[in-house]
């Protein structure tokens, strides 16, 4: 699947564009801040986002598989190494804005786990680790509804489950064993015969 129709796919699923397509499109990478903003002299080098800790894409390949989880037909976002993609979307492809949005949001999703559970997020098992990540979906989606103005900041949640949705479907776990995979695909046929059930293709 190429970057723009993994793109479509994922707006249609999530009801709204996609958070950094356009540098997505383009290869990225951010700009970052002005030297002037991170604190450098006149002339000095954009400041780049750190990459995220050993823990917080740890997390984040846990909160990825609660989203897609491993089922019998296919393996799990985590599989994908979820947390990883995370890491080089947000900081390659993210406004600094939005990567502040992110990176603000691992903690408010472990503050939000730990005064549900009073444990953390790993330290959940997955019926809560479902409801806490369906409860803050719920959240993302009325704080969305709540935002008419074009541009609002984003809900972090939306950001994670965005990036889950796109890195998995982009990755060749995802393509060739969540989705139906040619290589080749040959001749195009319109007229394709399809069963309930069946998956969807990862090339079209």
């Amino acid at each position: 699947m190429d970057r723009r129709n993994a793109i479509a796919r994922v707006a249609l699923l999530m009801g709204g564009t996609v958070i950094g397509a356009d540098m997505f499109l383009s290869s990225c990478s951010s700009p970052g801040k002005p030297a002037a903003e991170a604190g450098a002299g006149a002339g000095a080098p954009l400041a780049r986002m750190p990459d995220l800790d050993v823990d917080q894409i740890r997390l984040l390949d846990e909160v990825g598989d609660t989203i897609l989880p491993t089922t019998a037909a296919s393996p799990g976002a985590k599989a994908a190494r979820i947390g990883r993609f995370m890491n080089v979307m947000v900081r390659d492809c993210y406004t600094p804005a939005d990567q502040k949005i992110f990176t603000d949001g691992i903690v408010k999703l472990s503050e939000a786990c730990n005064k549900q559970y009073s444990k953390s997020f790993l330290a959940c098992d997955a019926a809560e680790r479902t409801a806490l990540l369906t409860a803050l979906d719920k959240e993302q989606k009325e704080y969305a509804a709540a935002q008419p103005e074009k541009g609002a900041p984003s809900h972090y949640f939306r950001m994670m489950k965005q990036l889950t949705l796109l890195g998995y479907f982009t990755s060749e776990v995802g393509a060739t064993k969540a989705l139906r995979y040619l290589p080749i695909p040959g001749r195009y046929d319109g007229n394709v015969p399809y069963k309930k059930g069946d998956k969807a293709w990862a090339t079209s």
